[in-house]
Parts: structure tokens; C-alpha cells; sequence
């Protein structure tokens, strides 16, 4: 993946490039976060992502820099061009190795596409996302989560973090934070700890987010991203209404029946997906 990032930045300009995104704030601060999550129980099929917590004085932004990586790509001129041409060296990869996984990590393409900003406007958070073509917006309650804070500790990336409980949206939640950096601040929508949570996954640990990196960064814009598509806007919703009908989405032609029970309906085979949000039933 290394590779995709060098030649995808030899085509753009990252944060310059994207003329019509409003600037929310200033960074001083970029967190990196490695997201490895199940799309389905059943094979365990995992999938990994990259993602990036910006963090200014007034507003923090969480996204996927792979997906904007390949946002960036698809704006720039010729990159449906530059696109095609590393889908098509892509494929040789699956032809060689029979790797799925190898394969879907050798050419650029959009992973998670929740962008959630914090404390935007202020007090409040405001969600960004999408199904397919169609782009969405919502706002959600800052700082949900009811956290119980548990006398165990243990070090990561050399800073000494705490322990973290709380239930949260449908699944148990165990966070790590570091109270050497005051920021109430985390992946996700996760925050209201006394220090930076650096590590959070569910009981399962179908959802895992572990921090790999911090800089420091200097005035680095925070900015509002708006949808790739040419004169398409986000469609505001509520957000369990968006949670059903992308459950609706990942169900394909299975019935909500099918993916809630995992049991069979007529000839389809049974499904074991959810979400990361568990309560929109």
C-alpha cells in the first residue's frame, strides 16, 4: 500500500487541490490510526484501513486517507486515466497470487467513507457519509459515550494509557487512553476521555482502531470535504435512517430479515453483517 501512496501523491497536491472545501480550522495535530474491522462474522474476512484525526484548537476531523487518497486522485484531470492504469497492473496481482486481500490493496479505491467532525458547530458533531453514490449528512451528540474508567494501565507508543469501559450503540466498547496528552479526543465518534484514546475495539473485536503514529503538524487545514461527484451536495437524514438503509445496502438482495436473524429466506444463503452502530433496530 506504501506504493500506492507515493504514486497517487505524485498526482496530487494533498489539502491544495480541493478548491471548494470550506476551511473549518487549523491542525496542530495528526493522529494515525490503523482500522482493521469484519464486513461479515461468518468468513472473517478482515479489512484494513488508514485513518486520520486531525486535530485544531476548536474542531477535530476523523476520515480515511485512503479514501482520500482516491478522492484526490478521481479530481485530478487525468485520474480516471492514472485510475484504470493501476486497476489493470492490479489485476495481474490476482492473477499471480490468487490473494484477494493483496490484491484489493494494490490500486487505489475509496474504504471508509464516514467523515465525522467534531465539535462542528459547536458543542455538536456533524457526520459525513455515503451509500454508493449518494452522499449524506447528519449531526450526532458529541462526547456520547458513558465511559467507566477501569485501574489498568499499559504503554503504547511509549506513553502510559488507562483503561476504559462503556456500551455504546449496540456493542461493548474497551478503549486505551493516554492522559500524557490532554486531548479528549479519539478515532471515530469516540472522545470525553482525559487524554487521547489511542487504542478502542469492540467486544469481538469485529471494530479495532490502534494508533500507529503522531505529528505535529503546522496550521494544517481542516477542511469540510464535499462529495467527488461534479454539483452533488449531501442530502441531509437522521442517522438511524442511515443506518437502515445501509444495512438495507450491504444486504444486497437479502432481506433485513435475513441479515438481523442469519437465518435463510427462500434460496438466499445466510448473512452475518452489521454495523459498527448496532441500534438501528
Amino acid at each position: 500500500m506504501k506504493n500506492i501512496i507515493i504514486a497517487i501523491s505524485l498526482f496530487v497536491a494533498p489539502y491544495k487541490m480541493f478548491c471548494q472545501d470550506i476551511v473549518l480550522d487549523k491542525a496542530y495535530l495528526r493522529c494515525q490510526y490503523e482500522h482493521s474491522y469484519m464486513k461479515d462474522t461468518i468468513d472473517q474476512s478482515t479489512y484494513q484501513d488508514l485513518i486520520y484525526l486531525q486535530i485544531g484548537k476548536n474542531i477535530s476531523k476523523n476520515y480515511s486517507y485512503y479514501t482520500f487518497l482516491s478522492d484526490s486522485l478521481t479530481k485530478t484531470p487525468n485520474g480516471k486515466q492514472v485510475w484504470q492504469e493501476m486497476f489493470n497492473k492490479s489485476l495481474e496481482v490476482l492473477k499471480n497470487t490468487g490473494d484477494r486481500t493483496k490484491w484489493r490493496n494494490s490500486f487505489p479505491h475509496r474504504r471508509g467513507t464516514t467523515f465525522v467532525y467534531k465539535n462542528y458547530p459547536e458543542g455538536e458533531m456533524t457526520v459525513t457519509d455515503a451509500i454508493t453514490s449518494d452522499h449524506v449528512i447528519y449531526q450526532d451528540v458529541l462526547n456520547a459515550q458513558d465511559w467507566e474508567i477501569i485501574d489498568s494501565t499499559k504503554k503504547i507508543l511509549d506513553y502510559e494509557c488507562q483503561k476504559a469501559q462503556c456500551y455504546f450503540r449496540g456493542r461493548q466498547w474497551t478503549a486505551w487512553f493516554a492522559p500524557g496528552i490532554p486531548i479528549s479526543d479519539g478515532p471515530w465518534k469516540f472522545g470525553g476521555l482525559p487524554g487521547l484514546i489511542t487504542e478502542v475495539y469492540d467486544q469481538a473485536k469485529q471494530y479495532y482502531f490502534s494508533i500507529i503514529g503522531l505529528e505535529k503538524v503546522d496550521d494544517e487545514p481542516i477542511l469540510f470535504s464535499q462529495p467527488i461527484s461534479e454539483n452533488a451536495k449531501h442530502i441531509p437524514i437522521d442517522r438511524k435512517e442511515f443506518l437502515k438503509a445501509q444495512i438495507r445496502h450491504l444486504s444486497g438482495s437479502v432481506s433485513i430479515l435475513n441479515v438481523e436473524t442469519g437465518i435463510p429466506f427462500g434460496n438466499n444463503k445466510p448473512i452475518y453483517r452489521d454495523l459498527i452502530e448496532c441500534d438501528y433496530r
